[in-house]
């Protein structure tokens, strides 16, 4: 796998990029994983096509990004621990994302990023939508932005994994974090709530707190802040979780939609 082979298409001039020339499954040396890392610094979500990989495989790249983290809500399969199933069929009652979300949150070290691989997507529907939070941010108003400064919310885990696991005594993670985050790498700002996770904003009552949270939801879901990734079967996308956020589009019962993820961990937010 040749560097000069690579090519970067961005889908929106705010967020998303498919990449072609690269083979998930082969060795990544140190060239290839630089330009990958620089284009999802760049691009915040990166798509790849026509992948055949194995969970070793899938493993292996998350890894070259930095330790896996297992998910602290779901289990994931039994002999790779750090894979959660993501599947939905004619059986399903709900599926995994169906909210605007950025993945678990709710830990005291969110994570990094998620990968993705779907080998199996419905024929029609199932795309994913990623929102950049960069641009959100840089859209509120100069007040706002002055009123969001140094507050934090809680994000909970409690109301998203009670009604799918059956344990009474299992705990799920609850921590506070800065409704404005820097990014650690690009050093930017990005509004850092979601409306799966976040449940309000601690220096606030009740009132004006639910009433800035829903604000601040309607305001990321602004599509010109937005990318929508059309799968195909053996499809990757690999997001940053730090300044996107996403959700899956269940427009597809009955039909299947099938695949992995590894989660890359995460600093706490700053």
């Amino acid at each position: 796998m040749n560097a000069a082979d690579i090519q970067i298409r961005p889908l929106t001039c705010r967020i998303g990029a498919e990449i072609s020339g690269v083979d998930l499954f082969r060795s990544i040396d140190a060239d290839v994983f630089r330009i990958l890392h620089d284009a999802l610094m760049e691009h915040l979500v990166i798509f790849f096509r026509d992948q055949d990989i194995t969970h070793e495989d899938h493993l292996r790249f998350g890894r070259l990004f930095g330790d896996l983290a297992i998910h602290s809500g779901v289990a994931g399969l039994p002999d790779y621990p750090e894979i959660v199933a993501i599947h939905a069929d004619g059986r399903s009652k709900f599926v995994a994302g169906e909210n605007w979300h950025s993945d678990l949150s709710c830990n005291e070290c969110p994570p990094m990023g998620s990968i993705l691989y779907l080998p199996v997507v419905p024929e029609i529907g199932g795309d994913t939508l990623f929102s950049n939070m960069y641009s959100a941010y840089e859209a509120l108003s100069p007040r706002m932005k002055d009123l969001l400064t140094g507050l934090t919310a809680t994000h909970d885990g409690e109301h998203v994994y009670r009604p799918i696991v059956n344990d009474p005594t299992r705990r799920f993670p609850c921590n506070s974090h800065p409704v404005i985050r820097t990014h650690p790498v690009t050093g930017k700002k990005c509004l850092y709530v979601n409306s799966s996770y976040t449940t309000r904003i601690d220096q606030l009552p009740k009132g004006e707190s639910d009433a800035l949270l829903q604000f601040l939801y309607v305001h990321c879901m602004n599509p010109n802040f937005q990318v929508r990734f059309r799968w195909q079967p053996r499809s990757v996308a690999f997001w940053d979780n730090r300044c996107t956020q996403h959700q899956a589009v269940w427009d597809y019962f009955p039909q299947t939609r099938s695949g992995f993820r590894v989660t890359i961990a995460g600093d706490r937010p700053f």
